[in-house]
């Protein structure tokens, strides 16, 4: 039993700190919030902080993969729910939950505006590559199964789409009029994967 305890304990505390820099990273910045903010905001002892995440860089790390990982979980339930025989219509509304979440404060403060100063391009960018391409890689080998696209290098292709969606991302949270980019970005990622499949 006390063994039990301290994992539950373990459990709690990392839950109490992420959720504290959950929210402070995203009202405050990476930046502009301190160990000692974080600390306080969870309720827990500095040392709790650099027992479970090494430094504030750690728990924003911890903090990132979880909303990545939460991103997504949302993107396949949508998914899920489309047909499985409309590729197209799949695709399309798995682009276009993404850049409804590219719109979310939390989400254009810590992954899209902090995250590549944070990890820096080349980690930013496989950070992205591990959360993102597994799916837009499984929808092109659908497509491909379904000879709606040709025998190409779908490694490749899924690759240059992470690209193309990731850059939309960008281009959505760092917008002034967000709405016209989101619309704008939607019809031009959509022109892309429709130039990609067979009619």
């Amino acid at each position: 039993m006390p063994r039990r305890s301290q994992e539950d304990r373990s459990r709690t505390t990392r839950a109490a700190l992420e959720d504290a820099g959950r929210r402070l990273f995203a009202e405050r910045g990476f930046a502009a919030t301190s160990a000692e903010q974080l600390v306080a905001e969870a309720g827990v002892t500095r040392g709790a902080l650099h027992h479970h995440y090494g430094d504030k860089r750690g728990l924003f790390l911890a903090v990132l993969e979880r909303l990545e990982s939460d991103s997504t979980a949302e993107i396949r339930r949508t998914i899920a729910a489309v047909d499985p025989d409309d590729i197209l219509a799949s695709m399309a509304v798995g682009l276009n939950v993404f850049l409804d979440i590219c719109q979310r404060p939390e989400m254009i403060r810590i992954a899209l505006h902090d995250a590549p100063a944070v990890l820096g391009w080349e980690e930013w960018r496989a950070f992205e590559a591990r959360h993102g391409l597994g799916l837009i890689t499984a929808e092109l080998e659908r497509a491909r199964a379904a000879e709606l696209i040709a025998d190409a290098p779908v490694e490749i292709l899924a690759r240059l789409l992470l690209s193309a969606v990731a850059e939309a991302g960008l281009i959505v949270a760092h917008a002034e009029d967000k709405e016209a980019a989101r619309a704008q970005a939607q019809q031009s990622l959509l022109l892309l994967v429709a130039g990609l499949l067979r009619t």
